[in-house]
């Protein structure tokens, strides 16, 4: 992955953006609290070569072995404990109006979401910034599997996540995503459907040791962010299927959101 964004690259504190970026290029291996890279060109996962599930797997099995054990176990243990919380009770229901909400579009510049999705059946896929290994995978996976296919049905395909603009563009240049990228300040949208996480403080002081400040990244400072979620919307902005993912290395199936939008017209 090649991050172009010149404000998102000095920005941050960046061990655990450039282990993202050498991660998915090839393999990482952390000594002495900074990252080495070397290339296994046999071991190496390709989009074309490999499902997204397989590819996810595969991050979260290679960061366990890279990142200094206590970082895998703080993960770990922020993982298990979502899992077991599984999808809150107040996640928006099938039938759900979602409001309107203000919006960035990756130049920076102020826009409204109806305006993004012009009156059109829309999937929207909450994600949680360009510096997540495990998002980056599935955004790119949208872009090869599911983005043609929304074109053809006249459905659009608009990505959200809480970070800053240049974080956006990032994202949609790095990934080679022909689809919107926006960001969603203060997780408005995100909130209106009820999928923010928790913030877990044992999580956020691993990031910070492999030099990830998320308040540095999102749009308001904090570092709250949005559960992964597809969300398919009809052209009244009505919620027609919603998946929540709370273990945020797992995300909906391209397959699973076709047939959703199919229902659309059902």
């Amino acid at each position: 992955m090649l991050v172009r964004s010149a404000s998102v690259v000095m920005r941050t504190p960046y061990l655990f953006l450039e282990w993202t970026i050498q991660f998915l290029r090839g393999t990482v291996i952390i000594t002495g609290g900074r990252p080495r890279y070397s290339r296994h060109e046999d071991e190496t996962m390709t989009a074309a070569q490999d499902s997204m599930t397989d590819q996810l797997t595969a991050t979260l099995e290679g960061s366990r072995i890279q990142f200094p054990a206590a970082v895998s176990d703080a993960f770990d243990a922020d993982r298990d404990a979502l899992d077991a919380a599984g999808v809150p009770d107040d996640v928006a229901a099938v039938g759900t109006t979602l409001p309107d909400a203000d919006v960035l579009a990756v130049d920076g510049s102020s826009t409204r979401l109806s305006d993004e999705l012009g009156g059109r059946p829309a999937v929207l896929v909450f994600y949680r910034g360009a510096w997540c290994p495990f998002c980056n995978i599935a955004l790119r996976a949208y872009q090869q599997e599911l983005e043609p296919a929304l074109e053809e049905r006249g459905v659009t395909l608009v990505a959200l996540s809480p970070q800053k603009p240049d974080g956006s563009l990032s994202v949609q240049e790095s990934d080679e995503l022909t689809y919107t990228v926006l960001s969603d300040p203060g997780n408005a949208v995100a909130r209106s459907l009820g999928i923010i996480a928790p913030t877990n403080p044992d999580a956020l002081a691993a990031q910070r040791e492999l030099g990830l400040d998320v308040t540095e990244l999102n749009a308001d400072g904090t570092a709250e962010l949005p559960f992964p979620t597809v969300v398919v919307i009809d052209e009244t902005r009505t919620v027609r299927f919603i998946d929540v993912h709370p273990n945020y290395t797992t995300r909906t199936e391209s397959a699973q959101i076709i047939t959703a939008v199919d229902d659309l017209k059902r």
